[in-house]
């Protein structure tokens, strides 16, 4: 059996992920793919559980960056590697990207670390394509507070969140092509003009 591909999205709360995964669903399924929707941290029962703790409860960095990695181990035995070889393919609405664009990037965490749990947790995995929607943290925090009311994370100075998107820009521009940059700030039909255009070369 053929297994599924592993397309992860990231980017600022705001830019626009969650409102596009579902057309991406819908856009794959149309062209015949069993595939799942996913998030980061949760995505299993533990997951979602250690989600409400680290959306909800202020803690170590250190915490919190072992929290997300433990979440993700849990996503990967329980949910991601199993559905890939049975030929499904999983969209995640993050992975490791945003551990180090938020904990490394934002927090300020030594990126060493990020790395060697990396290695621990899924060495030599990794996303077979990646959509990270840009936008600037301005326009971002604009939308989100319209939308609901801030998490833990979505409470964090506009300089935080201006780090986290040169992580994200930096990683991109290393990552031979594996990471696309969505320019969010456009149309939502031009967003997903883009997104057809990248799925349809991987």
């Amino acid at each position: 059996m053929t297994p599924g591909k592993f397309i992860t999205l990231e980017g600022l709360d705001g830019a626009g992920k969650s409102s596009h995964a579902e057309w991406l669903l819908d856009h794959l399924r149309a062209g015949g793919r069993d595939v799942k929707l996913t998030r980061e941290p949760g995505g299993t029962a533990l997951g979602e559980k250690l989600r409400e703790l680290l959306l909800g409860r202020s803690m170590h960095l250190t915490t919190e960056v072992l929290l997300m990695f433990a979440a993700r181990n849990q996503h990967l035995h329980e949910l991601i590697w199993p559905a890939l070889t049975a030929g499904t393919w999983i969209v995640s609405d993050r992975f490791t990207d945003a551990s180090y664009a938020y904990q490394g990037g934002g927090g300020g965490l030594v990126l060493e670390k990020i790395e060697a749990l990396e290695r621990w947790v899924h060495p030599g995995f990794e996303p077979d394509l990646t959509l990270l929607f840009d936008l600037p943290p301005e326009i971002a925090r604009a939308r989100t507070s319209k939308a609901r009311a801030a998490d833990r994370f979505e409470q964090k100075t506009v300089e935080y969140f201006q780090r986290v998107r040169a992580v994200y820009l930096q990683r991109a521009a290393a990552s031979a092509g594996r990471i696309r940059v969505i320019d969010a700030a456009q149309a939502p039909d031009l967003v997903r003009q883009q997104i057809e255009e990248e799925i349809g070369n991987l």
